[in-house]
């Protein structure tokens, strides 16, 4: 059955655009799959996803004619079988056998010697089958990775591509003594604030869970918050773009008043219940941030706008078939006008801080540079080595923050090799804090 999933999930994705979470945790029969199936349909999922390009070539090496467009689904059970045996290393014979017994389950038998053949070939030449492999562009589709490359050179983009074939650590952030949480939970403090875990089995069992002592959130998720400064006591700020609601959480802890808007009633019914779990009641509104104004002008607003997510393809390698330019041209449009919107709920002296988990430049550096372009009378409050001592290699020569997937991925500090921080990387986000002159 797991492999089963695998496959529907997989299809709901690459063929109907669906994002391979919902179509997982939605998936009819996940709830009747045993704990380790559960991991196993998983795997296979984000697995098959991460290297997909590396898959696909090496069924198109096996192949003596491309397959027709019939052969689509037989296609997605050529590359769960691949997949087993050349990144999750599942013995050879359960690999081949779970595949021709799922073409018989899926109705793809005229398939099945087609696929035992490549599996059979797949197991036996791995090594001459992948040995002229450039990984990292193989995962990259071509748009993103001449994107980056524009953006950032070579060297970057093929780290950046790199990043995104590693397993993600787990980040948490704390109410507060980060320092105690992190030797309770045995994990390492962040030089962002926040923990990283060694794994992250049995989440909801961790000391501190019930309680709502902490909450996920990646080092580089909590940068944004951060910008408003360390006096935020008191402060009414809006956070218009809230779910999942980690932003939230994070301007709650620091004793910000928090009006928490987003215009989906499910995800803000998810969000409530998280934070509830944590004692955390903002201001809830469901509507939609271009349309929305508060009653009195606001200390600030928190714009975490939706994008393109280029930023967060580790944990959702789907991303990189879901998304293309045209995702980045209409979701800039939006972005426009959400910080529009935000210059009218704020005072004079307040503060806009805009996010995007994103890498592309589009929706971050030359994006603000638009909106200053047509905004004169706003500028950047640009940041200093002084302003996050701890994070300095995020601060980029124009003053925003930019964090990059293999930024912490390392077991020195490049601004001080002296100093210890813990592996594992992080997302990459674009944030920059606005004021009026």
């Amino acid at each position: 059955m797991p492999r089963s999933v695998a496959y529907d999930v997989i299809n709901s994705t690459l063929q109907s655009r669906r994002p391979f979470d919902e179509a997982f945790n939605q998936h009819i029969r996940i709830d009747k799959l045993s704990s380790m199936d559960r991991k196993l349909a998983f795997n296979i999922i984000i697995t098959t996803l991460r290297f997909l390009g590396q898959i696909d070539d090496i069924i198109s090496q096996c192949l003596t004619t491309n397959l027709p467009h019939r052969g689509r689904f037989a296609r997605t059970i050529l590359r769960i079988g691949v997949c087993q045996l050349i990144n999750l290393d599942i013995p050879a014979h359960a690999v081949v056998n779970t595949s021709v017994n799922l073409a018989k389950q899926k109705k793809q038998d005229a398939y099945k010697k087609l696929i035992n053949a490549i599996l059979r070939r797949v197991a036996r030449e791995r090594g001459e089958l992948m040995k002229a492999h450039d990984v990292a562009k193989l995962t990259t589709p071509e748009w993103l990775w001449n994107s980056w490359l524009n953006a950032y050179g070579e060297e970057t983009t093929r780290k950046i591509a790199e990043s995104h074939l590693k397993i993600p650590p787990l980040d948490l952030w704390a109410k507060s003594d980060a320092n105690i949480w992190a030797k309770k939970l045995g994990g390492q403090l962040l030089p962002t604030g926040g923990i990283r875990l060694n794994g992250s089995e049995g989440l909801s069992e961790l000391e501190g869970f019930k309680d709502g002592s902490w909450w996920v959130q990646d080092a580089a998720a909590s940068l944004p918050v951060q910008l408003f400064g360390k006096n935020l006591k008191g402060k009414v700020i809006a956070d218009i773009c809230a779910a999942p609601g980690g932003k939230t959480a994070q301007l709650i802890a620091a004793g910000a008043k928090v009006i928490a808007i987003d215009k989906s009633e499910k995800r803000l019914k998810k969000m409530t219940e998280n934070l509830e779990r944590l004692s955390f009641f903002p201001d809830v509104i469901c509507s939609d941030a271009l349309l929305w104004r508060p009653q009195k002008l606001l200390d600030g607003v928190l714009v975490d706008a939706p994008c393109s997510a280029t930023g967060i393809i580790r944990r959702h390698p789907d991303v990189k078939y879901l998304k293309n330019i045209k995702s980045i041209t209409q979701a800039r449009e939006t972005q426009l006008r959400l910080l529009e919107a935000a210059t009218t709920m704020i005072k004079s002296d307040g503060q806009i801080v805009f996010s995007t988990c994103s890498l592309q430049p589009e929706e971050g550096h030359n994006l603000v540079n638009t909106f200053l372009s047509e905004h004169p009378n706003w500028k950047r409050k640009e940041f200093q080595s002084s302003d996050l001592k701890n994070c300095t290699e995020f601060i980029t020569s124009a003053g925003d923050i930019r964090t990059l997937p293999f930024h912490l991925s390392t077991d020195r500090s490049s601004i001080n090799p002296k100093k210890n921080i813990p592996k594992g990387g992080m997302d990459g986000f674009f944030s920059t804090c606005l004021i009026q002159k």
